[in-house]
């Protein structure tokens, strides 16, 4: 799980969080997900899709929680939700596909 707290420069003209902002969120707690697991192999992202139903405002907290849905030979399947701080909305939800690569950790 993850917690980010909201920044001005995050936010887009109408004053919410910007959803190019949850996009990099949601990307990069899978990806600092994948990355704790005890796998060799670094994992590159394919392709995200991401569902927005809701907003936030410049100093709210926020919660990344992250799950493998498949772990295959070559692709991954891993999820994320964005939640507000109570954990009682629902902000957005994405869903990404990853490669295990040559690299090695």
């Amino acid at each position: 799980m993850f917690e980010y707290e909201i920044r001005n420069e995050w936010l887009n003209p109408a004053g919410n969080l910007h959803g190019g902002i949850i996009a990099a969120i949601i990307d990069d707690t899978i990806g600092a997900t994948l990355f704790a697991m005890d796998d060799p192999f670094i994992y590159a992202t394919i392709n995200n899709a991401i569902d927005y139903f809701g907003g936030s405002k410049e100093g709210q907290k926020i919660i990344a929680k992250t799950a493998v849905v498949k772990k295959g030979k070559q692709l991954i399947n891993a999820q994320c939700e964005i939640w507000d701080n109570e954990q009682t909305r629902l902000l957005a939800k994405g869903y990404s596909n990853l490669y295990k690569t040559e690299y090695k950790k």
